[in-house]
């Protein structure tokens, strides 16, 4: 692999160790007026309280429920290419929050997390996708807002190759704390820090707080155009790629129906997308991306391989609706890449 980040050596137990949002997705079809009518940013990530999430709720007719969350698609993802994953995040112990926790661990990840002590309820997104298969998001992270250090299991941590973080987190004070010692914990230990900017919106909120992570505890970062720009401040991806370029560090930079573009060792490469018949739903793509490279990653794939990799994940959930694979990827891996599924674990 040609980059400038020392990829872990074996004896790690996990692929890959998330922290992220627990959270159950409620996927809804609507038109362009619904989100305008609610004042929904397209193709952001907004939150909202309970009253005003189930105010929302109550004049949509929701199609599908499943487990959800940014970081817990992808470590299921990686369950579903044979990679080894755990993950932290918290529910609390009702309806929504032991669906949760069923569907994560029924997948074979290790989810060490006890439900939450408190109030509240598990959080729920609706998820509004609109014809031209775009997804917005409408918000209510109940006690997945709680996540502090407490909830981090350091020996999960400490065995993971990759430690991925969702930067949806940010929005909460407890989770950026928690985000430094996790990091911290996994340096130490010698495995790499991985970090999704999760959205541009969220980007702009934080801006100093993303910067500072990606300056000191970030290996392989994970973003769009949109929020590589905002993070940068600059008004192009080539820009962006320009100064990425510069720093020691590998990016993933997702492109839509372009594909994507991979950086490390002062190289780019440019990757295409799979082919793909039709696009039903783009929730999950860059989550389901990140599943495929960090996938290559740990199998010490060349980068551009990673790319393609997490194309191929990518294509398979936006064919169909919602934000996890419908298919073994394991299985799609062998029958459309098959020189790069026979990377050793």
């Amino acid at each position: 692999m040609t980059s400038s980040v020392v990829m872990p050596g074996p004896g790690k137990r996990y692929d890959v160790v998330a922290v992220g949002h627990a959270i159950v997705d409620v996927l809804v079809r609507v038109q362009e007026q619904v989100l305008q009518r609610h004042g929904l940013p397209k193709g952001g990530m907004t939150l909202l309280d309970t009253a005003q999430t189930e105010a929302l709720y109550n004049t949509l007719e929701p199609e599908l429920e499943t487990s959800g969350g940014s970081a817990a698609n992808t470590v299921a993802g990686l369950a579903s290419l044979g990679s080894s994953t755990g993950f932290m995040g918290r529910v609390c112990d009702d309806p929504l929050g032991r669906i949760f926790r069923h569907d994560i661990t029924a997948i074979g990840v290790c989810y060490p997390t006890p439900p939450s002590p408190g109030g509240g309820a598990t959080g729920r997104c609706l998820v509004l996708i609109t014809p031209d298969a775009e997804r917005t998001m409408a918000t209510d992270l109940g006690c997945a807002r709680d996540l502090g250090e407490d909830d981090l299991a350091p020996q999960l941590i400490q065995q993971a190759k990759v430690l991925y973080l969702e930067g949806y987190l940010f929005d909460d004070p407890g989770a950026k704390a928690a985000f430094r010692r996790a990091a911290t914990m996994a340096r130490h230990a010698g495995g790499l820090v991985a970090l999704s900017l999760s959205d541009g919106f969220c980007v702009e909120r934080h801006l100093e707080d993303f910067r500072t992570m990606l300056t000191e505890h970030v290996d392989i970062l994970f973003a769009n155009g949109e929020e590589i720009m905002a993070l940068l401040q600059v008004d192009t991806i080539a820009d962006a790629v320009e100064q990425l370029r510069q720093r020691p560090l590998i990016a993933a930079l997702t492109c839509g129906a372009e594909g994507s573009v991979v950086l490390g060792g002062g190289l780019v490469h440019a990757i295409r997308p799979h082919p793909l018949t039709g696009v039903v739903d783009t929730t999950g793509a860059g989550d389901l991306y990140a599943a495929g490279f960090l996938h290559g990653i740990t199998r010490h794939l060349p980068l551009e391989d990673c790319g393609r990799i997490g194309s191929l994940a990518a294509t398979e959930v936006i064919s169909h609706l919602g934000p996890r694979p419908a298919v073994s990827l394991r299985r799609l891996l062998h029958r459309e890449l098959p020189r790069l599924a026979l990377a050793p674990d």
